[in-house]
């Protein structure tokens, strides 16, 4: 049976950081996959989010778009909310914006940030697809998993008791290639190891999970609720 999956984003990249491999294995699959990425992405690197070049903005839509060629999702839809400002939003129209798709797109599986994670906009994202998810009449969504996105889940030193726990691993040895070269399309978002996001730091922090399940490289995730 095939499933329809759904990715929810606060940025550009982090669809590519937290999960290209799974996400490449559930296309070859046969699986349908879409993605909403919530944020502008960018704009809270100026004073001012005006002062962001709308050049480079759009470059990175594009970028976005090549990447999401090669990692296999079908859409992905930009809802250009403020960069690292969600908590400015109230929290009732982010959630209006995802129960909208997840009313036309009626994924069973979904993909979110992680609830303890140091960047506000993934902590906000969480929230907002925890309440626009909840189990309320004829509800699509049965799984809910919670994506580990580096530089910003292992830098969250504060929160002990809200720690990545995941309990979920995915095999991506046939899809860790595809994962790489979907990040290197992001330009503006690329960088130099030892960084997080340098292409490898990935393959590293993909080998170390693929250590605790004994395999080659692997992507965690944690469980947040499956109804079978």
């Amino acid at each position: 049976m095939k499933n329809n999956v759904l990715v929810i984003a606060a940025h550009p990249d982090d669809e590519i950081l937290g999960l290209g491999g799974t996400i490449r294995k559930h296309a070859d699959n046969g699986d349908v996959v879409n993605c909403i990425i919530l944020g502008e992405g960018m704009t809270s690197r100026t004073i001012k989010p005006e002062n962001t070049s709308k050049e480079k903005l759009e470059e990175l839509y594009k970028d976005t778009l090549v990447s999401a060629n090669i990692i296999g999702f079908q859409n992905v839809y930009f809802s250009r909310v403020p960069d690292n400002r969600f908590d400015s939003v109230d929290l009732i129209d982010i959630i209006k914006i995802i129960e909208k798709y997840v009313q036309e797109i009626k994924p069973t599986i979904i993909y979110t940030h992680h609830y303890g994670d140091l960047n506000i906009d993934h902590r906000i994202t969480f929230d907002a697809v925890i309440t626009a998810c909840r189990p309320i009449g004829e509800y699509s969504v049965k799984e809910i998993y919670c994506f580990e996105t580096p530089s910003s889940t292992e830098w969250n030193f504060k929160y002990q008791d809200t720690n990545f726990k995941p309990n979920v691993f995915i095999d991506i040895e046939d899809t860790i290639q595809q994962k790489l070269a979907a990040m290197s399309c992001y330009k503006s978002e690329l960088r130099e190891y030892p960084h997080p996001r340098s292409l490898k730091a990935l393959e590293i922090i993909a080998a170390r999970w693929g250590t605790v399940v004994g395999k080659n490289f692997v992507e965690a995730f944690e469980l947040i609720r499956k109804v079978d």
